[in-house]
């Protein structure tokens, strides 16, 4: 079944957001923390987080940016797909890492 390249492109923008928000904008601490000591612990989960936030950014940027990649339409998809699967990845780590946290 074919699909346009938008979907997963969008929804690689969309989660990317999401996860620089609850990251860099604090709403993944204001969710789960009410105190100093859960904020600090709420970092390492961040930095967790980051690893596979990490990985979904350059399977974006290949993807994007490699003329064999964008010329591909298997490796097009198979490369935003994986980095749709790591941004998921990234936000499950940040809910159950906060969930931990409290």
């Amino acid at each position: 079944m074919r699909f346009s390249f938008v979907i997963p492109t969008v929804a690689d923008i969309l989660l990317g957001l999401l996860w620089g928000l609850s990251v860099f904008a604090g709403w993944g601490t204001k969710a789960f923390c009410s105190d100093l000591e859960c904020a600090e612990r709420m970092v390492g989960v961040a930095m967790l987080s980051g690893l596979f936030a990490l990985v979904a950014a350059c399977c974006t940027a290949v993807a994007w940016l490699s003329p064999q990649a964008r010329g591909d339409e298997g490796r097009f998809t198979a490369l935003t797909g994986a980095a749709v699967i790591a941004w998921v990845a990234a936000e499950g780590t940040l809910f159950v890492g906060g969930l931990i946290a409290r």
